[in-house]
């Protein structure tokens, strides 16, 4: 959508999120702009069965944000169009014991999409500089040799930590993944009415946990460390991209048109052709058809 300038969202050296705002809805409204979302989708539909078809590129989409910003939803609607078989949405929860035999970086290498296919990761890789920073505590999970105590966790392991992200991401864009990272900017005073919006309606209980209101708590501290995860791993094959979430049709519409401007730059992604043999057969495998006789 020509309203959208999809390069302001992205953080190219450094951001400072509360300067950010959280709201926007470009004075639409919300009819329309789920009409420009449906368009939206639709052409990137037909992008995915080109890049199956094509088959040497992959899409990996992370999604980030505090609990109740929307990314469930943002899913559900933005590949709506997409064929099931060429999407792949993985939710990272707490590590099982299984993945913390590995190294953090193991369960999310296992969730990586094939060549032709998006993959979208509810959560990411991102957590092990963020929930884990908040809590430090949950690293001695991981057996890491060395670390013994939360002091021996100092802003050098958090450094080192940023730089092994980088590289993976490096890895992945050099083997022809294309990233796309999300933030998802909402308030506090809009996390508090979606929160209510859960205990109020019987069928979002499920939804609401007491550890949410724990985890509101730390808000400043978390915000913190998405700053400066942020501004330490965006990169120009890796860039973040910080979008208003507290208009959730909004920010649909904004991540959606990110996706597809920068998916349409990549101008060798295009159905194969097929072989001259087969080319230069077409008429006569038409007629073979055409006269092919009913058993």
């Amino acid at each position: 959508m020509d309203y959208i300038k999809t390069d302001k969202y992205r953080v190219v050296e450094s951001v400072k999120i509360s300067e950010v705002p959280t709201y926007e809805d470009f004075g639409k409204s919300e009819k329309r702009l789920k009409k420009d979302l449906s368009k939206i989708r639709r052409e990137l539909g037909e992008f995915q069965d080109t890049l199956y078809a094509h088959n040497k590129y992959s899409v990996l989409i992370c999604l980030q944000g505090m609990d109740t910003a929307g990314k469930d939803s943002l899913i559900r609607e933005v590949f709506k169009d997409f064929n099931v078989r060429g999407v792949q949405v993985h939710s990272f929860k707490v590590p099982t014991e299984l993945e913390l035999d590995h190294n953090y970086l193991w369960r999310h290498y296992l969730a990586l999409p094939a060549k032709g296919k998006f993959g979208v990761f509810n959560r990411t890789h991102y957590e092990n500089v963020l929930v884990t920073r908040v809590h430090p505590e949950y690293i001695l999970n991981e057996r890491i040799p060395g670390i013994h105590q939360v002091d021996d966790i100092d802003q050098k392991f958090w450094d080192k930590r940023f730089e092994q992200i980088n590289n993976f991401e490096r890895h992945l864009h050099e083997n022809g993944t294309i990233i796309f990272k999300f933030f998802l900017h909402l308030s506090k005073e809009e996390q508090r009415q979606r929160l209510l919006r859960r205990l109020a309606v019987k069928e979002k209980h499920w939804k609401f946990s007491p550890g949410d209101l724990k985890e509101r708590e730390l808000w400043g501290q978390y915000r913190t460390c998405y700053e400066e995860a942020i501004n330490n791993t965006t990169k120009e094959h890796a860039p973040w991209y910080v979008v208003p979430a507290d208009s959730k049709k909004a920010a649909r519409v904004i991540v959606a048109s990110i996706l597809l401007k920068r998916l349409k730059k990549y101008k060798d992604i295009k159905e194969p052709m097929l072989e001259d043999e087969i080319l230069a057969n077409l008429v006569d495998y038409e007629n073979q058809l055409q006269t092919e006789k009913n058993d």
